[in-house]
């Protein structure tokens, strides 16, 4: 727990829910060296929730000093930076300004790396409150009610995971050796679903037919420059249009898929995720 976290409520509140569970909060702050250096010599395993999202907060830079504590304090067994979306090393070709993201994650991964810390790195791909409620559309969480924006043809594949999901196959790869120095991918197959195919589960479940709009490429790419949050909707067309979260295969060699190594996961399907929003 961070000093700094002043009048964040909602986080305090969360904090104290998991102090509730029998979590032991330590406070250390990014600012103190050696109170970070302490603090990460209490524990086995490092697991960084920063946030990456620039509407909120950007603070990824900032594990560089998490780094730099855990080589100084030289008994963790395992970290796991703050990465949890696409796979950054795959990313070497994304779009300005949208690629900030994934240069500060493979700079953090350099660092780690370079210092010999043993690591897991887990590529979440899409949390799914940020992208199945609305049906991928930007600007709100909420499902459409009359029309929904496609992108492209609609029929590139994604993969959806709820935040859950995320959390457990997160912790079972802390301890497992099949999972370290390697990037663990999150695919739960019955999740790889394509735009097209989350909106008719929606309008199954709703009973409502929504209006499609086709959003071309070319488009999309022009009507990038009009809006504030570029960052995100750069990644959008890395998602939707290139299909970057599917296009590759897991190698054997440095690369786990989690569904694979843990079929005891019990994961959410997304017209599950969906009936919360009825």
């Amino acid at each position: 727990m961070r000093p700094e976290i002043g009048l964040d409520i909602d986080k305090l509140q969360m904090l104290l829910s998991f102090k509730a569970q029998g979590a032991r909060l330590l406070e250390a702050s990014l600012d103190d060296h050696q109170g970070l250096v302490a603090a990460v010599k209490q524990v086995d395993v490092v697991v960084s929730a920063m946030s990456g999202v620039h509407f909120r907060s950007h603070n990824l830079h900032l594990q560089l000093k998490l780094v730099e504590a855990i080589k100084e304090a030289g008994n963790v067994k395992r970290f796991l930076p703050s990465e949890f979306g696409m796979d950054p090393a795959r990313m070497g070709h994304a779009l300005e300004p949208g690629r900030i993201t994934f240069d500060e994650k493979m700079e953090i991964r350099r660092a780690i790396e370079e210092g010999n810390i043993p690591h897991t790195y887990i590529s979440a791909n899409c949390f799914a409150a940020y992208f199945v409620p609305n049906l991928c559309q930007m600007c709100t969480l909420l499902p459409p009610k009359e029309k929904v924006h496609v992108y492209g043809d609609g029929n590139v594949k994604a993969i959806f995971v709820d935040e859950d999901d995320i959390a457990a196959y997160t912790i079972k790869c802390v301890d497992d050796p099949r999972a370290l120095n390697k990037t663990i991918y999150l695919r739960p197959q019955e999740n790889i679903l394509s735009q097209n195919e989350l909106i008719a589960k929606w309008e199954k479940l709703s009973g409502k037919v929504l209006k499609k709009i086709p959003i071309p490429s070319d488009e999309f790419l022009v009507s990038m420059k009009d809006l504030a949050n570029q960052v995100g909707i750069g990644h959008y067309y890395h998602i939707f249009y290139e299909g970057c979260l599917t296009n590759f295969d897991i190698r054997d060699d440095g690369e786990e898929e989690a569904s694979l190594l843990y079929p005891e996961v019990q994961y959410t399907r997304m017209d599950e995720y969906m009936q919360h929003y009825l």
